[in-house]
């Protein structure tokens, strides 16, 4: 088992990559009531076109189905997992990302049993068609509550106007069309190929003792048999470096118009600590140009173009990302005209030096240091990280190395005009809510 000191921070992972291939990360917490585990694939909604595990020719399978798959994985023979957590005082989930499906619980007590259910209940699927038709519509009626949902709609609105080709653009649970395609051997074929131990990792953090918990892992692990692990083949069409809908509107029943601006990050191929480096930059970089504290956010909200709705973001993962600033407005036209101004700006006149970078920088360390006070922060953030080749406790190094010039080099990958985008929900023209 392999040991970190990461001094800074005052943390020590234990780690250890298992023969069937099964990475398994622990991080004690002394003085912890609370232990968190998960059991995460790197599979994810934009998974749709692969090569099945043990042949030659890649197939499609239906839009929806990692999520569709999540919510099946629960359900057994014998009867419904969450029932065996609860009998050891745990509280478990799952959630399937475009990138990551993970399955978790958390607990004060009895963490050994818990580990060996999540293990156990994850490594044994179980479907039929009639269970499989069965969640059909139970997933039919969760997608339609999401379409009633405008800030749902905004979000997926905006990306769909961003990726022409990227499966991204794709709602995480499809749609109810797409859903009814789904068959139980879909289900197995994708379980198959992605849920290999070495396409996964095992992320545990609390009051626990790392010696004792690996050995159970290992234990559980080696009454098991898979097949020999093997490269997963995932295919992804070619994705043109601008936005594929400069504008759209979408009428709902909302009250008070709501706007997305978007913007295409240029370099969609990074991994690793350049991946790392340049999202922290570009995080910087719009938390000066965007954040609570900036002129652009203090002029717009004196103006009344934006209220406490307000948000940006700047997220990357392999293969796509997006930069999002946006809120209810009542002029979401003028709001988006300011928005794409400021950008501009900022192009032609970097006007942001060392004592601003420093600010941000010092906001971003104090956040992420009271973040790793919450275990499911570090599980679930460190798994995303891992999965991109990046370690989430070289976040504080990387951040203290960040130059200006680091900082414009980011944002001048995140702003051309041509990688933008508007996207805008407003009430219907004839007033019916």
């Amino acid at each position: 088992m392999n040991k970190v000191d990461f001094n800074q921070l005052e943390e020590t992972l234990y780690h250890e990559q298992l023969p069937n291939g099964l990475t398994v990360y622990i991080l004690p917490k002394r003085g912890f009531s609370k232990t968190y585990a998960t059991f995460t694939t790197k599979y994810g909604s934009i998974d749709n076109h692969f090569v099945p595990l043990g042949e030659k020719e890649a197939i499609q399978v239906p839009d929806g189905i990692a999520h569709f798959l999540e919510h099946k994985m629960f359900e057994k023979e014998k009867g419904d997992i969450f029932q065996e957590f609860s009998k050891n005082g745990a509280s478990a989930n799952a959630f399937t990302s475009f990138t990551r499906t993970a399955y978790l619980f958390s607990a004060t007590g009895r963490i050994p049993e818990n580990v060996t259910t999540l293990l156990d209940f994850v490594q044994s699927p179980y479907f039929t068609k009639q269970t499989v038709e069965k969640e059909k519509g139970i997933i039919a009626q969760e997608i339609t509550m999401y379409d009633d949902q405008a800030d749902w709609r905004l979000y997926f609105g905006i990306i769909e106007n961003l990726y022409k080709n990227h499966p991204v653009k794709i709602d995480i649970a499809g749609t109810v069309a797409s859903i009814q395609d789904i068959t139980a051997e879909h289900l197995y074929t994708c379980y198959h190929t992605f849920y290999h131990p070495s396409n996964m990792a095992l992320f545990i953090v609390g009051n626990v003792e790392p010696e004792s918990m690996m050995k159970l892992v290992k234990d559980n692990q080696d009454a098991k048999t898979f097949d020999a692990p093997a490269p997963i083949k995932r295919i992804f069409p070619e994705e043109p470096k601008e936005a594929a809908i400069k504008e759209r509107v979408l009428e709902m029943g909302v009250q008070k118009p709501k706007i997305f601006v978007g913007v295409k990050p240029e370099r969609l191929d990074l991994h690793g600590p350049e991946m790392l480096k340049h999202e922290l930059s570009a995080q910087l970089a719009y938390e000066l140009l965007f954040g609570r504290t900036s002129n652009f956010y203090h002029e717009a909200y004196e103006n009344g173009l934006i209220d406490e709705s307000y948000s940006f973001d700047y997220s990357l993962e392999s293969g796509f990302g997006y930069a999002l600033i946006g809120s209810d407005t009542n002029d979401p036209e003028n709001l988006a005209v300011e928005i794409k101004k400021a950008i501009q700006q900022a192009v032609e006149k970097w006007p942001f030096g060392q004592e601003d970078l420093d600010r941000v920088r010092r906001k971003k360390i104090g956040f992420f240091l009271r973040a790793l006070n919450s275990p499911e922060y570090i599980a679930n953030q460190f798994t995303q990280y891992a999965f991109n080749g990046m370690n989430l406790f070289d976040v504080v190094p990387v951040l203290e190395q960040i130059e200006v010039v680091d900082l414009q080099n980011a944002f001048a990958s995140v702003s051309a005009e041509s990688q933008q985008s508007v996207f805008t929900i407003k009430p219907p023209e004839n007033g019916e809510a």
